[in-house]
């Protein structure tokens, strides 16, 4: 088997390529820098200008699945043009894919996208599954709107198609758990706006491991990609801050003061969802850290 993946550099997709590899999965991948291209026996890199609608054909030959990850952070301030981008970065690699299969012969039939929770509406007491239908109201929902639009375009090739919503991964280097537990290890701890929101979280393992599944299983339609225990704010600083042997005697940040320095981005750490992997669970998906303590054995340094 031969899997495209795009956006492979980052957080899940470095992640994911090594777990194809070791499970015997060829891995072709998408680069704009020439000098980022290797060619190894299970892995091969191939050039593309997403901005310019330009992709090495090349990169198809062989492959069965597209695991697409390719997308501008939303970790970045949201300026007009930012968000612009965040868009672009989203519906433009993946129109991309399309006209590239357009042009040619391919045995492409399973395309995965990475999608967001975040396309639900904040809330902190009803509980998202993949049947849920609301959609935030706020330039997340409708960043995710248009990039699963994107992601169900290629139905109209006889593809089928799925779309991963992950929740906040969890990583002990990168993303947003070294930017949580930093200031806890300070001794400068303290929980966001309420603390009653929740986060919906799933560790790198876990994320990758969907993804890996998806493939495996050639699963079509939507999958809440996070852990299947939530946790409410306050609750997982106290718990990073217990395996620091830190006391939290901070006051809680204030929502309105961070959305005077985030502006519209502090969304991010202020809002949060209750979702559910019901979906996954359904279809037999072992998690590796199910709850936070599994997810914190790992993530926090041992004495």
């Amino acid at each position: 088997m031969t899997v495209l993946i795009t956006g492979a550099t980052g957080l899940i997709g470095t992640s994911l390529t090594k777990l194809l590899i070791a499970r015997g999965i060829t891995v072709h991948y998408l680069t704009t820098r020439e000098a980022a291209i290797i060619s190894e026996e299970k892995k091969k890199g191939f050039l593309w200008n997403p901005s310019e609608n330009e992709i090495d054909l090349d990169a198809f030959k062989g492959v069965t699945s597209i695991v697409h990850l390719a997308g501008a952070t939303v970790a970045k301030r949201w300026t007009d043009t930012y968000k612009q981008e965040i868009l672009d970065s989203r519906i433009n690699t993946a129109q991309v894919l399309f006209d590239g299969l357009q042009k040619i012969e391919h045995k492409v039939s399973h395309f995965i996208s990475a999608s967001g929770i975040s396309i639900y509406p904040p809330s902190e007491s009803k509980l998202y599954t993949e049947e849920s239908t609301e959609v935030a109201d706020d330039f997340l929902g409708k960043v995710v709107t248009v990039w699963e639009e994107a992601a169900d375009k290629f139905s109209e090739l006889g593809i089928t198609v799925a779309k991963v919503r992950t929740g906040v991964v969890l990583d002990s280097k990168e993303g947003a758990y070294p930017k949580i537990e930093k200031p806890i290890t300070m001794g400068a701890g303290a929980s966001i706006g309420s603390g009653k929101q929740y986060l919906s979280w799933i560790h790198i393992d876990d994320v990758v491991g969907v993804y890996s599944f998806i493939v495996n299983d050639h699963l079509a339609g939507v999958y809440n990609a996070v852990a299947p225990t939530p946790i409410k704010n306050y609750t997982l600083t106290k718990k990073i801050a217990a395996r620091y042997d830190k006391t939290i005697w901070l006051p809680n940040v204030p929502g309105f003061a961070l959305k005077f320095v985030l502006g519209e981005m502090a969304t991010l750490v202020v809002d949060g969802q209750l979702v559910s992997p019901a979906k996954l669970q359904a279809a037999n998906f072992v998690f590796h850290h199910s709850d936070i303590d599994s997810a914190l054995d790992q993530l926090v340094p041992k004495k």
